[in-house]
């Protein structure tokens, strides 16, 4: 019996005249992730995305764990291909059902005739599949309501289909339908969830990480190239810039105010960021900053530092608490490596009492004291880009 993924398209269904390129983005991602177990062949039709291979699938299960990760599919399942044929349809519903209604009591079955020209109709179906499966399995009963089991008959032009079990997909927008942006990946919990859930809304990602020997080390940058590694199973094809940054924080502990330590040095960062977006072709930032989470978090310091940057400041967090981020990093395995103890260039000369509401004039005089400019080049200067994928 030969089986596909049968796939459903997402919110994309919405789009008017430039729906298109929106479904060539997301067969392109589909093959992209696919591309480990082989070439396959995805087309779609009528919102639904076949995705089958030359001579069959060899592993379904591990072809739908790759798919089930591609931004823009709101669910798939596997599916067994027969005629459109009313015997030929029952006698598939039997045997691809016979594991799934074994252990279960009930049972309903759903049918989808797109084909118009198929002699039964939806109803019909329904009937006459239903009928066979009660009269050829043992110990099960209809349940229109709340079954165990739901069997789903699709009449499409090319084939007919039966499906026992729907999988969520990952949803959202396909990936790189929407621009790129810039991730300021920090090495904690928030970050890699930030970036996480711009990419299901489109955006392609580069990310930039700020690194501080010798008061960090080489196992905080390894924590942060294992956490764009992560990532990469949703956002293929991401350059992370790494930063060196010891000699920027070491001269505003020198040359400023304790109190303003932090919120100037996230200004350097958005500086910096800001490089790197043009760097990557970026056309924003993203951080994972929840408002009021620390002290350069709140809602002053979140606009002195956003008063600098040349790119729209993306804060998918922002109304977020803790635990409801800490949900989407154990959902999307990146809350392990984020709780490493590890030092990273944020916990670096931490005020005792940081300022939480900055004045914009207090931080300008502050800065006078730096040579900016040349900080920055310097920094720029020391950027290397490492390809995750």
């Amino acid at each position: 019996m030969k089986e596909i993924i049968l796939a459903k398209c997402g919110e994309l269904v919405l789009k008017g005249l430039n729906r298109i390129s929106f479904e060539k983005t997301l067969i392109k991602n589909i093959k992209r992730a696919l591309r480990p177990l082989g070439e396959f062949d995805v087309s779609i039709m009528q919102s639904t995305i076949y995705i089958d291979k030359a001579g069959g699938i060899d592993d379904i299960a591990s072809a739908l764990s790759h798919v089930r990760r591609v931004f823009g599919i709101a669910a798939l399942c596997r599916a067994a291909v027969c005629q459109k044929d009313m015997a030929d349809i029952r006698k598939t519903a039997l045997e691809y059902s016979k594991d799934a209604l074994k252990t279960k009591r009930t049972f309903k079955v759903e049918s989808k005739r797109s084909d118009k020209r198929f002699a039964f109709n939806s109803p019909q179906i329904c009937a006459e599949v239903g009928a066979y499966l009660l009269e050829n399995t043992d110990g099960i009963s209809v349940d229109v309501h709340n079954p165990d089991v739901v069997v789903t008959v699709e009449v499409r032009d090319l084939a007919a289909y039966v499906h026992c079990e729907n999988i969520p997909g990952a949803g959202g927008m396909p990936y790189g339908s929407s621009g790129k942006a810039c991730l300021l990946l920090s090495g904690g919990i928030d970050s890699p969830v930030a970036g996480y859930m711009m990419a299901k809304r489109g955006l392609s990602l580069s990310a930039v990480h700020f690194f501080s020997p010798p008061y960090t080390g080489e196992l905080a940058k390894q924590k942060v190239l294992n956490l764009a590694l992560q990532l990469s199973c949703y956002c293929p094809d991401m350059e992370l810039y790494l930063v060196h940054f010891t000699e920027i924080q070491e001269q505003i502990k020198k040359n400023c105010r304790e109190d303003l330590f932090t919120v100037i040095m996230r200004r350097f960062m958005i500086r910096l960021a800001d490089a790197a977006a043009d760097m990557s072709g970026a056309g924003a930032l993203i951080t994972g900053e929840s408002l009021g989470q620390v002290a350069s978090q709140t809602l002053g310091a979140l606009s002195v530092t956003d008063e600098l940057s040349r790119h729209i400041v993306l804060r998918p967090l922002i109304g977020m608490d803790k635990d409801e981020i800490v949900a989407v990093s154990r959902k999307i395995d990146t809350f392990e490596t984020s709780i490493l103890p590890y030092e990273d260039c944020c916990t670096v000369f931490t005020p005792r009492h940081p300022k939480t509401r900055p004045v914009l004039s207090e931080i300008l005089e502050e800065e006078k004291k730096l040579d900016i400019s040349s900080l920055v080049e310097n920094a720029v200067k020391s950027m290397t880009a490492v390809k995750i994928d």
